[in-house]
């Protein structure tokens, strides 16, 4: 049976709309037009797929349409002609001289164009994250907002803001060279890793896995290791994304449930992207010689325990536990802290990191987050405190926006209320 148009588009929309933003912005170098390009190719579809049926490639469809779209918009623009005729009074009479050779340095890929640009330094911290996961995520200004606890509406406002002063400033579509890279890489790795962080545990939603965001955020990490390999960093997070990937299959059950990582079954995990986690594991630590590890590097080597771990049991949780120590005193966190105290939980006991967990609870940045109840609603119920438990598991489906997450929490809450 064919899919519904509209349900087929919204799917494909979601999954390519990156690309064809990204294929769209290096003809009219402009990421606002660039989108609202794309949108126009949406609007399109919506039209002609219900009349026509969805095509065999809706992705294709949708980048030569938006792309059509944009060599209109450059025929029609007057300067566009204007430059024209410029350049051809300016041409010699001699023949052309010979190309350059390109930059050893640069790179044909769009995507990891449109990520540069999007975290260009004229844009504050929060306006690049915005922004990326809006252009290379695909996700709404109401996840945006829900991924970063802020109100709808100061998203909506970023993201127009950003698009305005990358039109201002002229901010080239490019990846950038020497000095000006180094400085513009913290910030595009941080929006990769919420871009992949959004795939593999999705904030809202009926289901729990995105996989296109955890693939996109996967290739474009694999992308930078080659074209930045003395960054250590870099092979940091993209081994841990490649680790994190490895459990993927092994993550849900067959009706999408989540399966906790003590359930997986780890005969499912992905050694290839295992094995590839553990080089850029190692290129990481030879990059970076006797210096101190980054946080990327720290976090791989968390999931370089658990992924090289063949049974639970098995896990070096004291290991684990002196990494988030190492992590929480190089970039402090409520977060790290959290993790460091399950880890604690595992390597000593339910008491002691209950201590640590108690010590969060006034956390302002942990207010509303669901993982705080749920990790205390787990020591609870190892000491047996069972009533205490269920009520925060039942606190914490309360505050998350994901459909199967909440049907997790709800049912610890149950099973904590016959014990």
């Amino acid at each position: 049976m064919e899919p519904q148009p509209t349900a087929a588009l919204e799917t494909v929309f979601r999954l390519e709309s990156p690309r064809v933003i990204a294929g769209v912005a290096r003809l009219v170098r402009d990421v606002g037009i660039a989108e609202e390009l794309t949108q126009d190719a949406l609007l399109a579809a919506l039209e002609q797929w219900p009349r026509d049926g969805v095509p065999d490639n809706p992705g294709a469809w949708l980048m030569t349409t938006a792309r059509r779209r944009a060599v209109d918009l450059i025929r029609r623009r007057e300067t566009y002609a204007r430059k024209l005729a410029e350049i051809g009074r300016d041409l010699p009479a001699s023949a052309p001289p010979p190309e350059e050779p390109a930059d050893p340095e640069d790179i044909d890929d769009d995507l990891l164009r449109l990520v540069f640009t999007a975290c260009h330094p004229v844009l504050s911290a929060e306006a690049r994250i915005a922004l990326t996961l809006r252009l290379l995520g695909g996700l709404t200004t109401p996840e945006i907002a829900r991924a970063r606890l802020v109100p709808e509406s100061t998203v909506a406002q970023r993201i127009v803001r950003a698009k305005r002063t990358l039109a201002r400033k002229n901010v080239e579509f490019e990846v950038p060279y020497g000095p000006d890279r180094a400085a513009r890489l913290g910030s595009v790795l941080e929006v990769i890793y919420l871009i992949f962080n959004e795939g593999y545990a999705a904030t809202a939603g009926d289901d729990w896995l995105r996989p296109a965001l955890c693939e996109d955020a996967l290739r474009l990490a694999r992308v930078l290791s080659a074209l930045m390999p003395k960054e250590p960093e870099v092979h940091g997070l993209t081994a841990l994304l490649e680790f994190q990937s490895s459990r993927t299959a092994a993550r849900t059950g067959p009706d999408g449930e989540p399966v906790l990582l003590r359930d997986q079954n780890r005969h499912r995990w992905n050694r290839l992207l295992i094995a590839r986690g553990v080089t850029a594991l190692d290129h990481a630590r030879a990059t970076a010689g006797s210096g101190a590890p980054g946080p990327y590097v720290l976090q791989a080597a968390i999931a370089a325990c658990h992924a090289t771990s063949y049974t639970y049991e098995e896990t070096d949780w004291p290991r684990i536990a002196q990494l988030y120590g190492l992590l929480a005193a190089r970039t402090p966190s409520p977060v790290v802290e959290l993790n460091r105290a399950v880890a604690v939980s595992m390597a000593e006991g339910p008491a002691p990191a209950l201590v640590l967990v108690d010590a969060l609870v006034a956390e302002p940045a942990l207010r509303d987050y669901h993982l705080l109840p749920s990790v205390r609603g787990d020591l609870l119920l190892r000491l047996g405190r069972t009533a205490q438990a269920r009520a925060e598991f039942e606190r914490a489906a309360s505050l998350t926006r994901n459909a199967r997450e909440r049907a997790l929490l709800l049912a610890r809450a149950r099973e904590a209320g016959t014990r």
